[in-house]
């Protein structure tokens, strides 16, 4: 990513009036990220959700003094990041709606895997969770996983030391920047899982760990891997928060039942009594949901169709997907200029005819 490129990110991103969906939506639309800030305030005020009060946020000056200050914190501390339009952007991730545009990362992190789940809990861990969880991520530990948490106290600090006895790689998801580290007491722990993998995070260098930060950040835990686990949880919580936002992703969600009596079962039994997880008992069950005891088949080989009749519609998005990859249904229809509605319809028919093929999260590809 050119240094000129990540510095509109970085703008884009200070820009208190616009969130990370409205962001997507506005660089889609451009073209480009650099176009944002060279585009007319006329022509972005056409933009549906893009108002004169965004404008004028977007164009604040203040805006672009703090992106080259971030911008030197990077380069001065050789800090890595993944931009959601370029190929390193994790998959899973990629998406989601609300996914960040531009998040920050340390370590040895390779998302390059199926098989990534995040594992979430209370702070107030009982040794039922804490040996459940140990056991889980050693059973485990044949498939390989990456094992995803946040780095707090209790469930989510078990499952990264687990994962590190277990010699798997694990993603810590920060609420703030990489200045610091919350807890404190978790220091002790740094270079063990940056050595098995590292830390990710979307916040500023010097960004404080707020109480919503907390709320912002538990969408990475839950977007960016394959299924959420939920080992242990009153009946409110943070991490009933990260299961309703992978509910709302459409993932899997598992959750460890306890007796009715306690209190840090309570919420996982509520997740399972309303159907919003599934019932977790053992390392089999996640491995069973998740197809993980299928080995892969040959892949089948498909002579593509040759002189396939095309309508305009439908070769403006073999075009578009020839030059792109894959791409959601969503980037597609803005891209392409087609209404969601007529899209589906016109996906179908390409499928028929042997031309792209449904993925996965909403996606598409030419075959």
């Amino acid at each position: 990513m050119k240094e000129e490129k990540l510095l509109s990110a970085l703008r884009l991103q200070k820009c208190k009036a616009i969130g990370d969906i409205l962001a997507k939506k506005l660089i889609v639309t451009v073209g480009d990220i650099e176009q944002v800030f060279n585009e007319k305030a006329a022509t972005l005020l056409k933009i549906n959700g893009i108002g004169s009060h965004v404008v004028k946020h977007l164009f604040d000056k203040k805006n672009i003094i703090y992106a080259e200050q971030e911008l030197l914190l990077i380069k001065k501390n050789k800090i890595e990041y993944s931009y959601f339009l370029e190929d390193d952007y994790p998959k899973y991730l990629q998406n989601c709606i609300d996914s960040p545009i531009l998040f920050f990362k340390d370590g040895n992190i390779n998302l390059n895997s199926d098989k990534i789940i995040s594992i979430v809990g209370t702070r107030n861990m009982s040794s039922y969770g804490k040996d459940f969880c140990n056991k889980l991520i050693e059973d485990l530990a044949i498939y390989n996983p990456i094992i995803v948490s946040g780095f707090a106290y209790g469930v989510d600090i078990c499952a990264h030391k687990a994962a590190i006895k277990n010699n798997l790689q694990t993603i810590a998801v920060l609420a703030h920047g990489f200045n610091q580290i919350y807890p404190k007491v978790h220091k002790k722990y740094i270079n063990q899982v940056n050595e098995n993998g590292g830390f990710l995070t979307e916040f500023w260098h010097e960004e404080q760990p707020l109480r919503e930060n907390f709320l912002k950040r538990n969408r990475i835990v839950a977007g960016i891997s394959k299924a959420t686990i939920v080992i242990e949880s009153a009946e409110k919580g943070g991490s009933l928060v990260t299961a309703d936002i992978a509910n709302s992703y459409d993932k899997d969600v598992f959750a460890l039942p306890g007796r009715a009596t306690d209190i840090y079962s309570k919420g996982c039994n509520s997740l399972i009594k309303k159907n919003r997880a599934s019932l977790l008992t053992s390392s089999s069950d996640i491995v069973t949901m998740l197809n993980w005891d299928i080995k892969e088949q040959p892949k089948k080989i498909i002579q593509k169709q040759l002189f396939v009749e095309l309508n305009p519609n439908e070769q403006n998005i073999y075009d578009y997907l020839l030059k792109n990859n894959k791409q959601t249904l969503d980037v597609i229809a803005i891209e392409c200029n087609i209404p969601l509605y007529q899209l589906s319809s016109i996906l179908l028919q390409m499928e028929l005819k042997g031309v792209t093929k449904p993925l996965p999260g909403k996606m598409f590809e030419i075959v």
